[in-house]
């Protein structure tokens, strides 16, 4: 089957947080929501079939998982990325965020430290403050428009009281995809310390041509035995309206202590749209898939050339996964507050402002590009005007200083 990507669906009016909480996000009308994400894309047509065949059924009692829905689970791992799992390993939380928080109050105390590595998704740093513990930032860095890790800068931080740490595994919102070695000596540095790895690797499925995504856990038992693996198909089939991830928890003891937790929540609880989805599309999706990363590569390539054509004090951060753009705005000079407002404001457009992201993150931007070609081309057109109205300023009032 062929996926017609360019097809614009008007999505308001539909309870999307994307496009119908934008004016009152943004604080302001008509901004083109480039921002959460989600995509603009229907799922693929398998799963679409799914929910409506279990939707015929008519009965939408309590609901667990059956034996395919972990059989679609373990087959997609092997297949897409050689990571041999176990049925036990899996559980189930409504969504990677409320997992990292449940794991954060489970595997540490009030007042114990966990390392992330900003700029990084901006859950991370709630999920520990909000739960009373301490952040230890290891700040990537980007060097020739790639971040890294600095590993130096990390082992100077240990110290007994660091009890974790939140790896993003491809990196959100850098985009980088971490290689083998990279997270081998990420690996050894934190069995070295006694460090729970909890590895958020939710963007896994959506890799480009020429990277390789590898399952922390699966570099070693030794890994495997120290790391929780958050993944979900949100992301890769656009299903987090259905509100289901899947933990995978190869250590039998790590994995009781979590099973505890959830079972004094509803955590553990899912609808069965979601189950019949998500089998559905670890078994039927890999088709629409590919034909998305091809596509969403043809929009990054469409970016990059734009900006580098009309918008050269700005600087994209080519991304080796994820459909979301970290795009490098210091060459404008603006202060992150003056950014915001010229981009909401002026362009009228709607990105996660690179401040949110933590440190490190001030003076980016983050742009959801898992749109048809047009709307991204209308954001960047709206992008293009705003700034050549900025640059048309400031020449004004440099011409009216001089005279």
């Amino acid at each position: 089957m062929i996926y017609n990507f360019d097809n614009v669906i008007d999505r308001r009016n539909t309870g999307s947080v994307k496009w119908d909480k934008k004016d009152e996000v943004f604080q302001e009308r008509d901004v083109l929501p480039m921002w959460v994400a989600d995509m603009d894309f229907p799922s693929p047509q398998p799963i679409i079939e799914a929910i409506k065949q279990r939707a015929d059924h008519g009965i939408f009692g309590y609901s667990t998982m059956h034996d395919g829905y972990y059989d679609a689970i373990i087959e997609w791992n092997q297949r897409r990325h050689q990571w041999s799992i176990e049925k036990d390993w899996i559980t189930i939380s409504p969504g990677v965020v409320p997992a990292l928080n449940t794991i954060v109050k489970t595997f540490t105390e009030p007042g114990d430290k966990i390392i992330i590595q900003s700029p990084v998704y901006y859950p991370f740093t709630n999920a520990i403050v909000e739960n009373g513990r301490e952040v230890v930032l290891n700040r990537l860095q980007l060097e020739n428009g790639r971040y890294y890790m600095d590993f130096e800068d990390l082992r100077n931080q240990l110290d007994p009281s660091v009890k974790m740490i939140i790896l993003c595994n491809p990196h959100n919102p850098g985009g980088s995809v971490w290689t083998k070695g990279e997270l081998q000596e990420l690996g050894e540095i934190c069995l070295a310390h006694n460090i729970l790895v909890v590895s958020d690797e939710i963007h896994c499925d959506l890799v480009y041509t020429d990277y390789k995504y590898t399952p922390f856990a699966s570099i070693s038992e030794a890994f495997e035995q120290n790391t929780i693996c958050c993944t979900a198909p949100s992301k890769t089939f656009n299903l987090a309206g259905l509100q289901l991830s899947n933990i995978i928890i190869p250590n039998e003891d790590l994995r009781q202590k979590f099973l505890d937790a959830v079972s004094r929540t509803p955590l553990q609880l899912t609808n069965p749209f979601a189950i019949a989805a998500t089998e559905s599309g670890y078994k039927r999706g890999d088709e629409w898939l590919e034909q998305l990363i091809a596509y969403l590569q043809q929009n990054v390539a469409y970016l990059t050339d734009y900006i580098t054509t009309h918008l050269k004090a700005i600087t994209v951060i080519q991304p080796e996964s994820t459909y979301l753009v970290w795009l490098d705005c210091r060459g404008l000079g603006l202060e992150p507050e003056q950014l915001e407002e010229l981009l909401i404001k002026k362009a009228k457009v709607g990105f996660n402002q690179g401040y949110t992201f933590g440190p490190g993150g001030e003076g980016f931007v983050r742009v959801n590009i898992a749109c048809p070609q047009s709307v991204l081309k209308e954001g960047l057109t709206r992008m293009d005007k705003a700034f050549q109205e900025l640059e048309h300023t400031s020449q004004s009032l440099s011409g009216t200083q001089n005279n």
